[in-house]
């Protein structure tokens, strides 16, 4: 039964990963959070909004949000798993910010057998973290951001717990309505496996740089992402955006060429084959003064799509 439940836990950990290639846990923390970054191809720490859920891109970004604001998320993922959030940002001063937050990770209930095909019953997996978030500006365009993370994991009857931290820098020149951040996010490790291995999670360095063009609406962003690995080619790290931006409300649209790269359907004796839409994600947002609604699709797999809402009010 160790030996199935074992197997079960690897499934699950590939499963909850964006990209097939992933060797790492927890890789839940690799879902967006703000459907503003979905929109935009999953992947943006640099869109300068009153928008909490960027917390979880870049900690940096919670500079620019207002005080006391709470921030609802819910996601719908692959094969009936959904993932959900909740953030809480308050002013400290005119310098500094500080938020928590909590996500949670449901992959539903799963057939368990034995070895010999024996029907046991059901589990259940799911995933957590726990965050604290600090964001201070260091110089009138430079701010700085760190955020602590606790993270547990559900598997049946198996259970490990990790601490990680994210590292983030943005810098913003609104005369030039010009932003650009590096982050380092899932910095740490396991303090307990499931079993006797210990195994690493989901490291990712990223860069980016977004442009609103002077007198349009409209405004690019570019990310790249997994800085960290160099096995593949350098176009599979970039991920694309434009809004479009009509005062309160804007559209916006993306794409993640390393997602549509290792989700596509390939052919067994060529590289060829169909990304079947994975990669493009589309979204809209109505940013109010006090209160925001926003959402995003986008396609993970062939065999289902992914719907994103954040709901937004300051107190």
């Amino acid at each position: 039964m160790k030996k199935i439940l074992f197997g079960a836990m690897m499934l699950l950990s590939s499963l909850s990963a964006t990209a097939q290639e992933s060797q790492t846990v927890y890789n839940f923390l690799r879902l967006p959070v703000s459907a503003h970054a979905a929109a935009l191809g999953g992947d943006n720490i640099t869109i300068i909004e009153d928008d909490p859920s960027l917390m979880f891109n870049n900690p940096s970004l919670i500079a620019s949000v207002s005080d006391k604001s709470i921030n609802l998320n819910f996601m719908t993922y692959m094969s009936g798993a959904f993932t959900g959030s909740a953030s809480f940002t308050k002013i400290i001063n005119d310098r500094a910010t500080w938020a928590a937050s909590a996500q949670y990770m449901d992959y539903g209930t799963m057939k368990q057998t034995s070895e010999y095909n024996e029907d046991l019953g059901t589990f259940s997996a799911r995933e957590i973290s726990v965050g604290g978030y600090f964001a201070y500006t260091l110089f009138d365009k430079l701010a700085g951001g760190i955020a602590a993370k606790f993270i547990t994991s559900y598997i049946g009857s198996y259970n490990s717990m990790a601490v990680g931290v994210d590292l983030g820098l943005n810098y913003y020149d609104d005369y030039l309505d010009l932003s650009a951040s590096v982050v380092a996010k899932n910095l740490g490790g396991q303090i307990k496996a499931f079993n006797d291995d210990f195994e690493s999670i989901p490291l990712d360095l990223q860069v980016g740089v977004t442009k609103r063009f002077t007198g349009t609406p409209f405004r690019a962003s570019l990310t790249f992402v997994d800085l960290n690995h160099w096995g593949y080619s350098f176009l599979r790290h970039s991920v694309v955006g434009l809004d479009i931006i009509l005062g309160d409300f804007y559209i916006a649209a993306g794409y993640n060429a390393r997602r549509a790269y290792e989700m596509k359907i390939t052919d067994t004796n060529s590289e060829s084959g169909s990304a079947h839409g994975a990669g493009l994600s589309l979204g809209a947002g109505l940013q109010l003064e006090r209160f925001k609604v926003q959402l995003a699709y986008a396609k993970y797999h062939i065999s289902s799509s992914s719907l994103l809402i954040n709901l937004t009010y300051s107190l």
